[in-house]
């Protein structure tokens, strides 16, 4: 099964960075299983999701919308990620950091690209 969304390196991206988040919330204490855990993993999986649902609507407009969307979910999870990091939860992360650039900038250049059209 192949969609339209899995084409958009911002989706691949996106998909990488909810593998990077599972690996690193599950270093996590058992304490913040149900907190910070379940916060950040929501919010990483909202962004691929949102990215392939707004692909699958039927206007530029619409893509749009969802890829907002998507980049305020990245926003809430790294900012969760940066206060594990600032409260010693967990160790800094090279790869979700560098998946929340990558995705950022996928992000950002589809938005810029759907306005130019």
């Amino acid at each position: 099964m192949r969609r339209k969304h899995h084409d958009l390196l911002a989706w691949q991206s996106a998909m990488r960075l909810v593998e990077a988040v599972y690996a690193f919330t599950s270093t996590l204490s058992r304490d913040e299983a149900f907190n910070l855990t379940s916060q950040m993993r929501r919010a990483a999986v909202s962004v691929p999701s949102n990215i392939a649902e707004g692909a699958a609507r039927m206007t530029q407009k619409e893509f749009g919308h969802f890829l907002g969307i998507a980049r305020g979910s990245l926003s809430e999870l790294e900012t969760q990620y940066l206060l594990a990091c600032r409260l010693e939860l967990a160790q800094p992360s090279h790869s979700l950091e560098e998946g929340l650039n990558e995705v950022f900038g996928l992000s950002g250049g589809l938005i810029r690209s759907l306005k130019r059209e």
